[in-house]
């Protein structure tokens, strides 16, 4: 909530009009030039619905359709760095018919992953055949495919936010004591503990997390992600890439403090700008809501 005021406050300043609405709000989105998207954000979902409208409308749409749909799928993400020697954990997509493969070219303890798994729902520590046995086939029955990723212990995760190609914040995202994940579940899966997050100078965070997490994004689009981190021994891997990342005031703005909101709404500007200046804007019905200028 202290997020949310900060980027309309500092929309205000800037000279942008911004109105708060709700997944029944979809029939008024032709009245804006701009949509941020601040739910977490599924294909299946009313966030994806929002942002193919809010697209074919003509806004400025942050998280696009494109990139929810690119970074929602694990299987695709996977395919994606691999082809272009971005680092990662050693992964296999698995099906039913490779499922043998898992223990010898992983090993055990591994990591099972959901395809559209996101805040540690849907991955999975294995740490024996017979868990693995037992966890399998229940991923499979969900999804044709299934990540499976070896372990790579570690006490935090890096994430990189980056925003239109360039870096907007790095933070660490510390795992609870004795847990393997940035929250801490129990067996009904409900949110029993959530890990510090200690946002870090860019500067200071070490270049080749920083440089790797540029190389991962930049493959989605320019728009706003956060892209996951491990950082073991002399290997810098990437998780995954994370469209609509988080933004928690006293957390991810913990170094550069309102600066944060103002590069994310000076973007929205100048996109809007950009897009009401060309030919076909002018045409549109002058009656929608614009952006001050």
């Amino acid at each position: 909530a202290r997020a949310m005021e900060k980027f309309q406050r500092t929309a205000r300043r800037l000279g942008i009009h911004t109105t708060l609405i709700t997944r029944d709000d979809f029939r008024r989105l032709s009245e804006f030039d701009a949509l941020f998207i601040r739910d977490t954000t599924y294909p299946n979902h009313y966030t994806y619905r929002f942002a193919r409208a809010a697209q074919a409308e003509g806004l400025v749409v942050i998280d696009d359709p494109d990139s929810i749909l690119r970074c929602n799928n694990k299987v695709y993400l996977a395919e994606l760095l691999a082809r272009h020697r971005i680092p990662t954990p050693r992964t296999l997509v698995v099906h039913r018919d490779n499922a043998a493969e898992i223990i010898p070219q992983l090993g055990l303890p591994c990591v099972l992953k959901q395809p559209d798994s996101s805040f540690s729902r849907g991955v999975v520590k294995i740490t024996s055949e017979t868990e693995l046995a037992s966890t399998l086939p229940a991923l499979l029955r969900e999804s044709d495919l299934v990540i499976a990723q070896e372990w790579l212990p570690t006490e935090f995760d890096w994430r990189v936010g980056i925003l239109d190609r360039q870096v907007l914040f790095v933070a660490k995202y510390v795992f609870p004591t004795g847990h393997w994940q940035v929250i801490l579940r129990d067996g009904e899966r409900r949110k029993l503990v959530e890990g510090p997050t200690l946002a870090v100078p860019v500067e200071a965070a070490p270049q080749r997390v920083v440089k790797t997490a540029l190389r991962a994004a930049n493959l989605i689009g320019d728009g706003f992600y956060g892209v996951d981190l491990k950082e073991v021994g002399s290997r810098v891997v990437v998780i995954e890439v994370n469209d609509n990342p988080n933004v928690d005031a006293g957390n991810e703005d913990g170094v550069i403090g309102d600066a944060l909101y103002e590069r994310l709404m000076t973007v929205f500007l100048k996109r809007v700008k950009a897009r009401l200046d060309t030919p076909l804007a002018h045409s549109a019905d002058t009656t929608r809501q614009r952006v001050s200028r």
